[in-house]
């Protein structure tokens, strides 16, 4: 299943705030909270999506015959691409109710091992959902980061043990969630993290901890400081802060200001495969893709998630060969045309 077969199939099982549009672009679902869209004005989604295609790519066939070799080396565990499922704290508040939380989870872990990536796992204010992917996680033999709130010390304790219990990849906090509406004065309480605060939390994890969130080289710098192993630049999709950058616009700056052990990952309206290269071309190791995974779930189950990511695979190998990149480390800047943006 290609992704446009995915969103057909998933509407009528959707909503009432995601349409499942076949171009996910955050203007069908622009400034629905609950739902998929963005805060406020509902543009930063529109913009982070925008700015990708505003890229062009220098094409270069003037090269031997190749079969561009996409696989991607994270933190010990070898991906077939460097393209990994972003995380969902709440599908049913969001996307609808016809699938729990859980049965999402079941689904979009599954999909992604067998499509040969992995799926990072979200956190909300049911506590059984973390546990319940965690389970996930375990059964897949810790293939997944498993993502938590920025709650207070004692409950990311509780979720850090059972995600190392699980054997992970690695774990993640996105920190920017403080500002997600729904998290307003929830018990537990969750907030924003000071630097030394963020540093007691990763010096008790004995895996690679990555912080999401991340849209200064300033925070970059904070969360390296702190211990971080990686970050993600990151603006929640639009849905923490009306009137923040496109992630396409914050992401070389960024990158630039971490050291070279420091894995540097993006999301925000990336959807295809040329997505993907730009934002490599960009300075990051490898992307995250949200919403279009929950559509894929809904449309296909597993099946619609390794049918969309292959999608994305062969949309990332036919740029590759056509920009004379035979392995992800080729990509660099110079594949992109600096002359002037759309």
């Amino acid at each position: 299943m290609n992704y446009a077969e995915c969103a057909l199939g998933a509407r009528g099982h959707m909503g009432p705030y995601c349409k499942a549009c076949t171009v996910c672009d955050g203007r069908g679902c622009k400034g629905a909270i609950p739902g998929p869209g963005a805060k406020g004005s509902g543009t930063v989604a529109v913009a982070n999506h925008a700015a990708w295609q505003g890229l062009y790519v220098n094409m270069d066939t003037f090269h031997e015959p190749f079969e561009a070799d996409t696989t991607f080396s994270f933190f010990g565990r070898e991906l077939k691409a460097p393209i990994m499922v972003a995380p969902v704290g709440d599908v049913q508040r969001h996307y609808g109710t016809e699938l729990t939380m859980d049965a999402y989870n079941d689904e979009v872990t599954a999909g992604a091992a067998e499509a040969g990536t992995i799926a990072w796992t979200g956190d909300g204010v049911d506590p059984g959902i973390y546990r319940h992917a965690c389970e996930d996680l375990k059964a897949l033999g810790g293939a997944g980061v498993a993502v938590c709130k920025p709650w207070s010390q004692d409950v990311v304790d509780e979720k850090l043990a059972l995600a190392l219990d699980a054997g992970v990849t690695a774990v993640a906090m996105d920190v920017d969630s403080a500002g997600l509406p729904f998290l307003k004065g929830v018990v537990p309480p969750a907030g924003p993290k000071s630097e030394s605060a963020l540093a007691e939390i990763i010096s008790s994890c004995p895996v690679p901890f990555i912080v999401k969130g991340v849209m200064t080289p300033d925070a970059a710098e904070k969360a390296v400081r702190a211990g971080a192993s990686g970050i993600v630049v990151s603006n929640h999709g639009g849905r923490v802060l009306d009137g923040t950058p496109p992630t396409a616009s914050a992401l070389p700056a960024i990158a630039a200001s971490v050291p070279d052990d420091v894995c540097v990952l993006v999301d925000g309206g990336i959807r295809s495969g040329l997505d993907v290269f730009r934002a490599l071309a960009l300075g990051a190791d490898a992307a995250l893709i949200c919403r279009p995974f929950v559509v894929a779930v809904y449309g296909g189950g597993a099946s619609g998630v390794k049918g969309y990511f292959d999608q994305l695979v062969a949309e990332l190998k036919d740029v590759m060969e056509m920009c004379g990149a035979k392995t992800i480390a080729d990509i660099e800047r110079g594949m992109l045309y600096e002359g002037f943006r759309r």
